[in-house]
């Protein structure tokens, strides 16, 4: 039994020409087109520019504007925009964008402000960056304080894998932020 062993370990050794080493480690790289941006042509009560990557849709509700939804088909996302006047009742509106975004907070490992103020364009507000396994990783809201208030989430169409999706959520972040430092009321 042993001679038997010592010939099967010897013909193991002698049939193997190349030596195994184990591959490095690799990061996925995914290149997206540089953002080129154009203003929005649809009839609306403010007007942005948006990357001509992303589909721009409406919806109306009784005639007037409900949301706008900017899709982008090949990152398999979409930004969902509410637009809301305003009427007497800011603080409702920032208290529901608010609540939009701390039902995240059980899962979400992170949730980042970052405070927008345009005191020329009125263009006041926040980004919230959601970091983790979340449904909508990016979210904010606009406002003029007087007559018009914006909303909108970032989602995409697969179940969430933060660290998969990270670039694909960096290059929308760029677009969103692009969106509200372009916005201008009418």
């Amino acid at each position: 039994m042993k001679l038997y062993t010592v010939l099967l370990c010897i013909l193991m050794c002698l049939s193997c020409d190349e030596v195994l080493v184990p591959k490095p480690k690799a990061f996925l790289s995914l290149d997206y087109p540089k953002a080129s941006y154009h203003e929005s042509l649809l009839e609306l009560p403010f007007k942005f520019e948006k990357n001509k990557l992303a589909q721009l849709s409406f919806s109306k509700k009784n005639n007037s504007l409900e949301g706008l939804i900017l899709r982008y088909p090949n990152l398999k996302a979409s930004v969902f925009i509410n637009y809301k006047k305003v009427n007497n009742n800011l603080k409702k509106h920032i208290a529901d964008a608010r609540k939009m975004t701390q039902k995240h907070r059980q899962i979400a490992d992170e949730i980042s402000e970052r405070k927008y103020d345009n005191n020329w364009g009125k263009v006041h507000g926040m980004f919230y960056d959601l970091k983790g396994n979340v449904a909508s990783q990016s979210q904010f809201y606009v406002t003029d304080s007087t007559s018009h208030f914006l909303s909108g989430a970032l989602y995409f169409e697969t179940k969430p894998n933060y660290d998969s999706i990270l670039p694909a959520i960096n290059y929308i972040q760029k677009d969103m932020m692009h969106l509200i430092e372009s916005l201008q009321w009418k």
